[in-house]
């Protein structure tokens, strides 16, 4: 096999209580990407449709994550990357991960599959650090391996596969405004106090129980952060807004995508997550904010093979 065609999905991670921990993988929105086997040695970006991105590996988050492979192979032939990008840079749903995790997952499949999941997220990792200036796997993690994860440590890196009620569906709205992951680390207290510490972590212990034994109540008053979202939801546009509307309208919970400005809710069942997004188009469509919405069920396969 010398080319192979992927799709490389959206994440959201932090899962409102756990922050840089916590992480999940949607379904119906993603990057599709061709890595081929070429005769001239090295990582060639050769191909970037939607957005103005860097076509220098070095400088490209897929490039950076499969350099880092490439530096720990030693074969006489290259790798071209091309990138069809449906998730925006700056959205809040894991595009840096898709791409860096894109690249690495293709070549390993075009090598016959020397590296494991765990190998393949160190290699991306590198890219991922290029776009937020820090090494964290929250959104790699879950796509690469699909459903819910959990990052235990970086360094060794350990990642824990936490398992998804079956019903248990997702609705993201993407404001079409652009927040990079470097500014709204910058916004975030250096200490908390810790009440707030103990706080988060019952609630993220609770939530993860809560998914292992998919009790849908304790999820729902588990959906809570109390040390991040109170400084990064002062940069999304009517957060509260649509945290009561979703609320109202059923979802277990709601918060950040990422560092924003996607706003994430979940819902028991895909009925009640469409009309949270009802609910938030409501909302949004009175801003004169352009915006996506999508409805998700949680992909628990992660990136994929598509031709």
């Amino acid at each position: 096999m010398n080319e192979i065609k992927i799709f490389s999905p959206a994440t959201v991670a932090n899962v409102a209580c756990g922050f840089d921990v916590l992480g999940f993988c949607l379904d119906s929105v993603g990057d599709d990407m061709v890595i081929r086997k070429t005769d001239k040695k090295g990582i060639h970006i050769t191909k970037i449709n939607n957005f103005d991105l860097p076509y220098e590996a070095e400088l490209n988050v897929a490039g950076v994550s499969a350099l880092a492979m490439y530096d720990a192979i030693d074969v006489n032939f290259g790798f071209e990357i091309e990138i069809y990008k449906n998730i925006k840079p700056g959205s809040g749903i894991g595009s840096s991960a898709a791409s860096a995790v894109g690249s690495v997952f293709g070549m390993n499949e075009l090598l016959g599959k020397p590296f494991n999941k765990i190998q393949l997220t160190e290699f991306a990792i590198k890219g991922e650090a290029l776009a937020s200036k820090c090494e964290h796997a929250d959104n790699l993690a879950p796509a690469l391996f699909g459903g819910f994860t959990l990052v235990k440590s970086i360094s060794p890196l350990q990642i824990l596969e936490i398992p998804s009620p079956d019903d248990l569906y997702a609705t993201i709205i993407h404001p079409q405004i652009e927040i990079k992951t470097s500014e709204s680390r910058a916004i975030l207290p250096k200490e908390v106090p810790l009440s707030d510490a103990i706080a988060q972590s019952a609630n993220l212990g609770s939530l993860v129980h809560a998914l292992h034994t998919s009790d849908y109540k304790l999820i729902s008053n588990s959906l809570h952060d109390v040390i991040v979202e109170p400084y990064r939801s002062q940069l999304i546009p009517h957060f509260n807004e649509v945290k009561l509307a979703v609320l109202k309208a059923g979802a277990l919970g709601t918060g950040i995508s990422g560092s924003g400005p996607s706003i994430f809710s979940l819902s028991k069942g895909e009925e009640t997550a469409n009309k949270v997004k009802d609910a938030i188009e409501k909302v949004y469509s009175k801003t004169g904010i352009d915006f996506d919405i999508h409805v998700s069920k949680i992909n628990v396969k992660g990136v994929k093979i598509i031709e």
